[in-house]
């Protein structure tokens, strides 16, 4: 399995000046690719990857207009290349259905006025050496800040300079995890606003509202920076703080919901949780608390570390009524409004809440699914 691994990266000035250089031919290449495409298209002509190549990297140098290409490594514009490439094949796979998931746009130039830069490198454009520093073509050695071993070597390395100004090396790796042991417990996972979450044994998660808790020191930074004159330095500054604040909020919420999935799959062999629409959602009037929420990272996450360490995930069809229905006899009882936190059924008599019955009806239905893709006998009471 490849794994990305993330690290925080120290160039000095001059380094940061050679790789703001590595960033703008990058881009400058990446978006020749993009117009010879557009234009051969347009006009019916077949291009191979090396005819694009090329002319927009090895022919480009040698002209007056580009001859600064030649300042950078060659790796890096060559992997810019390859990224005009696949973000072509990626458009037209989604158009004929050959690639799966959510519709893919054409492909868009790239600015240098966006925010998040990244270049790209492969075994021979870089290097750990064994001071463990990290060497990059043109570039010199770098100073990692290593919070943890890499657990093979790494195929690929992407330099990132993110909105707020800080540098990361994430490295792509082939890991060999092996499978946690067994265990007997499995859960459902009923996710919400008020509480995160919800499981079906009881336990409850609540919510950490990073977003909200920031928001004053978020609103006074955004103040100060529209009142800044558009193209000072001082403008630039204070972009810089609303983005620095902004990313602690990011972090503070990928690490939380980390720690919280890795500790579910810990402990228990299957997870079920409710295939939820977090795009739909994040149009209503609870947008900003949902997305606060970060609920589709949890579950990617869930799945992703299930599928790492020997674990089962399934997701619970979005439409089926788990609010509705009766954890103790099964009995549909209808719909009921967000403010109902308990009710008692009429066939049964059992009181539950809401969130917790949720819960427990998530967990029967997902485990049913299952245990019907694995064969066995299957009772949403089982």
């Amino acid at each position: 399995m490849q794994l990305r691994y993330q690290y925080r990266v120290y160039p000095t000035p001059g380094q940061q000046d050679m790789l703001a250089r590595s960033f703008g031919c990058a881009r400058v290449v990446f978006n020749d690719c993009l117009r010879i495409r557009q234009d051969a298209y347009a006009s019916g002509v077949k291009l191979s990857d090396t005819a694009v190549q090329k002319q927009v990297v090895t022919a480009a140098k040698k002209t007056p207009e580009r001859a600064w290409l030649g300042e950078v490594a060659s790796v890096v514009l060559v992997q810019a290349c390859q990224d005009a490439r696949r973000a072509y094949r990626n458009w037209f796979d989604s158009l004929s259905g050959k690639r799966k998931g959510r519709k893919v746009g054409a492909p868009r130039f790239r600015s240098r006025r966006d925010n998040r830069q990244a270049i790209r490198l492969t075994r021979n454009g870089f290097s750990i050496r064994p001071n463990g520093k990290l060497y990059m073509a043109k570039v010199g050695e770098l100073e990692v800040a290593w919070s943890r071993d890499l657990p093979s070597e790494p195929s690929s390395v992407t330099i990132i300079k993110d909105a707020a100004g800080r540098y990361f090396a994430s490295f792509v790796v082939e890991t060999t995890d092996e499978p946690l042991p067994p265990v007997d417990a499995e859960v459902g996972i009923d996710l919400g606003l008020a509480t995160f979450a919800v499981l079906s044994n009881g336990k409850t998660i609540s919510s950490p509202r990073f977003l909200r808790r920031a928001e004053r020191k978020l609103r006074k930074a955004q103040r100060v920076l529209s009142r800044k004159e558009k193209g000072s330095n001082n403008r630039v500054k204070a972009r810089i703080r609303v983005a620095k604040a902004h990313a602690r909020v990011s972090d503070a919420r990928k690490d939380w919901a980390h720690k919280h999935s890795t500790a579910i799959i810990r402990e228990n062999q299957a997870v079920f949780v409710e295939d939820l629409c977090v795009r739909g959602l994040a149009r209503t009037r609870l947008a900003k608390s949902v997305h606060d929420a970060g609920w589709g990272m949890f579950t990617r996450m869930v799945e992703e570390k299930a599928a790492r360490y020997g674990r089962t995930c399934v997701k619970v069809d979005r439409f089926y009524p788990s609010s509705q229905i009766c954890s103790q006899c099964g009995v549909r009882g209808g719909p009921k409004p967000l403010s109902i936190r308990e009710w008692a059924c009429k066939a049964c008599g059992a009181v539950h809440d809401r969130d917790v019955n949720a819960a427990k009806n998530i967990h029967a239905a997902g485990r049913a699914e299952w245990l019907n893709a694995c064969g066995g006998a299957v009772s949403l009471l089982s």
